[in-house]
């Protein structure tokens, strides 16, 4: 039986050009063919080995072609721009014209970068697509299948958990092979491979790249370079440190996160093994997973917050650190509990006394909302929709 079709949160522009960015099987695709249909749209797909060298031979070819288009020809959609840079340049000069509209997709904007593309000056907008939400999901979501399998659209498709398996696996291969290897992004595979577990395995956690550029057998320059590209190709992303001038001394180092949790326990070799509730495992990957959908949804909803974490040199910490235009400073505490009580978050209520204005919340398994000195704590779906959605900040 099909999963039934997701709506997404995501609301794209039919009057005006834009790119669509997400890593690979997020959905681009799909959701592009819902909002253009075919009989207006002219579609290029630079994933077809032969029309990326068609296009690659010839760029101003797509001059040509859009010139000869019908007036019921609205959109044109270039999908993986990433693969031919240089039409970037051809869709420059055809955007002076009223139309068609250029939606333009990417699973990387490291070529695009590399390659000295200016992402058209802000003549498109620029949107990010994720894996599936809870929001989305509504009544489909399961939260320990979320945290076992993540939420790729394409996950929903396979009825067992060995299928699920065999596609997370195939999904990092195919990253590593197409990606990876076939954008020649590396000179050497094994090292790059080996690289991916070991970052897997630090997911959530403080970088330390000396540590991991020993473990995988390279210089830190090396793995610095490794997680850039992880970045580029929009695999993950790092969540930088709080910097605040007060008293306590903090620590300095970003912290890296995969972009969705079934991808990093399969690069990691964990898909096999069950999470159980009240396990460190259970709670590293709750975490992560309310992370993602606060920053997922913020971005949805074109909220302009910043996100950091905070850590003391005493290892006292606060999860996640949301900087709100207008609005204190959010900070969260995110725990798998279902009962919350005040020796559970002691350590962090003090840590937001010292932040000034500071709106100290928890996100966690708790049935009601509770008040805790002087820390509200939420059941994490009803906490993030209510501080990540446009009605933000009512509490």
């Amino acid at each position: 039986m099909p999963f039934p079709l997701i709506t997404r949160l995501l609301e794209l522009p039919k009057n005006h050009h834009f790119f669509l960015f997400g890593a690979r099987n997020t959905g681009k695709s799909t959701l592009i063919e819902q909002l253009y249909p075919p009989e207006s749209t002219l579609t290029i797909d630079l994933l077809d080995s032969t029309e990326e060298d068609r296009f690659a031979r010839n760029p101003n070819e797509l001059s040509q072609i859009v010139s000869a288009l019908p007036a019921s020809i609205t959109h044109v959609v270039i999908d993986e721009i990433q693969k031919v840079p240089r039409l970037l340049d051809i869709v420059h000069r055809l955007m002076k014209k009223s139309q068609p509209y250029f939606v333009m997709t990417g699973s990387s904007a490291r070529k695009l970068k590399k390659g000295g593309a200016n992402l058209l000056a802000g003549r498109a907008f620029v949107y990010h697509l994720f894996p599936f939400t809870s929001v989305e999901l509504g009544k489909q979501f399961n939260l320990d299948e979320a945290l076992q399998w993540g939420t790729l659209p394409a996950i929903f498709t396979y009825p067992d958990d060995p299928k699920k398996q065999e596609f997370l696996h195939a999904y990092a291969h195919t990253y590593l092979k197409e990606e990876i290897w076939g954008e020649q992004l590396i000179r050497q595979l094994d090292p790059f491979r080996r690289f991916l577990e070991v970052a897997a395995r630090s997911n959530g956690k403080i970088i330390n790249f000396s540590n991991i550029a020993r473990d995988v057998g390279v210089n830190d320059k090396t793995i610095s370079s490794y997680y850039s590209i992880l970045e580029d190709t929009l695999i993950g992303f790092f969540l930088e440190p709080f910097h605040h001038s007060f008293r306590k001394r903090l620590n300095n180092k970003p912290k890296f996160y995969f972009f969705d949790l079934g991808v990093v326990r399969a690069l990691s070799r964990l898909t096999t093994v069950p999470l159980l509730p009240q396990t460190n495992s259970y709670g590293n990957a709750f975490e992560h997973f309310v992370i993602l959908e606060c920053m997922r949804l913020a971005e949805y909803h074109r909220l302009e917050y910043r996100f950091t974490y905070l850590r003391t040199i005493n290892d006292t910490e606060i999860d996640l650190i949301v900087e709100r235009p207008g609005k204190p400073l959010l900070c969260i505490e995110i725990k798998s509990a279902t009962n919350i009580n005040l020796e559970d978050i002691s350590a962090f209520a003090k840590l937001c006394r010292d932040l000034p204005q500071a709106e100290p919340i928890v996100l966690c398994n708790e049935k009601y909302i509770k008040k805790i000195d002087d820390v509200i704590v939420l059941p994490w779906q009803q906490g993030i929709q209510q501080y990540f959605s446009n009605s933000l900040g009512t509490t």
